[in-house]
């Protein structure tokens, strides 16, 4: 059981959470399907059916000496289609929910391990940037490490996503692979208190 202090206007109690061991294995499952899904899958090449190339035979079957061949289109000459090229695709495949709630949890439980997991009740900030920069310090991020600030407070979103070592996540867009990318999570202390039991039944498979 995992004891997250809450700091903040209204911090001063724990929170209690019922974090998993953290796999390695199940956490690169997870982010590679988090990477997998953002791929744009945009490439795309001509086929020999879509190329601007006559389709008139280049020259005689017979009695010129050269090979024989059709039209310009063909893969093989410059200009001409492209043999089992890329085509728009989506790399997208589905990994089962339980795993994803087991991988949020472990990047949670990776964090917490570490001592950077950061649960904020009442960020208290209007919104300025330097109000941000100055809470911050206060509270031991000096921009030495990048930090993942995720919550729905509007004025500490607004202060926040202009400082070059911090980004800026509302709570529905929490996920593993962000976490993992940060050193430090800065995190609304709500977002873990209602997450407790979607967290365990992930815990539990």
């Amino acid at each position: 059981m995992a004891q997250i202090n809450v700091i903040g206007k209204n911090g001063g109690r724990t929170i209690d959470l019922e974090l998993p061991e953290v796999n390695t294995g199940i956490l690169h499952d997870v982010v590679t399907w988090q990477l997998a899904s953002r791929r744009r899958g945009t490439a795309s090449t001509k086929t020999r059916a879509q190329v601007s190339k006559s389709g008139k035979k280049m020259y005689s079957q017979k009695g010129t000496g050269n090979a024989r061949h059709g039209d310009r289109s063909v893969p093989t000459f410059v200009g001409g289609g492209v043999a089992f090229g890329p085509k728009p695709r989506s790399y997208g495949y589905t990994l089962p929910r339980k795993v994803r709630q087991l991988g949020l949890a472990m990047a949670l439980a990776d964090r917490q391990d570490s001592g950077k997991l950061v649960a904020v009740d009442g960020f208290d900030l209007d919104g300025k940037t330097k109000s941000f920069v100055n809470w911050a310090a206060q509270n031991g991020m000096d921009g030495s490490e990048r930090v993942l600030i995720v919550t729905d407070d509007v004025q500490t979103r607004q202060a926040a996503r202009n400082v070059a070592w911090a980004t800026v996540l509302p709570v529905a867009g929490l996920n593993a692979y962000d976490i993992l990318r940060h050193e430090r999570l800065v995190i609304d202390a709500v977002a873990l208190e209602p997450a407790q039991d979607e967290l365990q039944e992930g815990v539990e498979q």
